[in-house]
C-alpha cells in the first residue's frame, strides 16, 4: 500500500513537470522556425545569389509561422526584427542564439545588433 502511495505521488509530480514544461515551451515562440528561414537566405547566399540588393526586400520578407519573427535580406545581410515590443535583453539573447547557430559556419562572417535595434547575420 505504501509502494502505491509514493508511485501516485510520483506520478503526480511527474505530471506536474510535464505539464510545467509544455506550458513554458508553448508561450515561447521557437526558433527552429527561424533558423530555417534564416538557414534559407544564408544558403542561397552561398549557392544562388551575389546578393540581394536593397530593393524588393518585401517580396522576400518572411515571418515565422508564429508571427514572433520578421526576417529579409538586404544585400549580403540578413536582418531579423521581433515583431512585439520587447527589452533591449531579448534582442541580446536572439543575439547569442543566433552567434552559436551559426558558429562554425564560413558563410557568416559575423551576428550583431544593430543601431535600429535589430539582429543582423552578415554574410559578406
Amino acid at each position: 500500500m505504501l509502494e502505491s502511495f509514493h508511485l501516485h505521488n510520483c506520478m503526480k509530480k511527474l505530471l506536474f513537470l510535464c505539464a510545467l514544461a509544455l506550458a513554458a515551451t508553448g508561450c515561447s515562440p521557437s526558433k527552429s522556425d527561424l533558423y530555417e528561414i534564416t538557414d534559407s537566405f544564408v544558403e542561397s547566399l552561398n549557392t544562388t545569389y551575389a546578393s540581394y540588393g536593397i530593393t524588393n526586400f518585401e517580396n522576400n520578407m518572411r515571418v515565422t509561422p508564429d508571427g514572433y519573427y520578421q526576417v529579409f535580406p538586404v544585400g549580403r545581410l540578413i536582418n531579423v526584427k521581433i515583431l512585439e515590443v520587447v527589452e533591449d535583453e531579448d534582442y541580446e539573447d536572439l543575439k547569442e542564439d543566433l552567434q552559436s547557430h551559426y558558429k562554425g559556419n564560413s558563410h557568416v562572417r559575423d551576428v550583431y545588433i544593430n543601431q535600429g535595434g535589430t539582429v543582423m547575420i552578415d554574410c559578406r
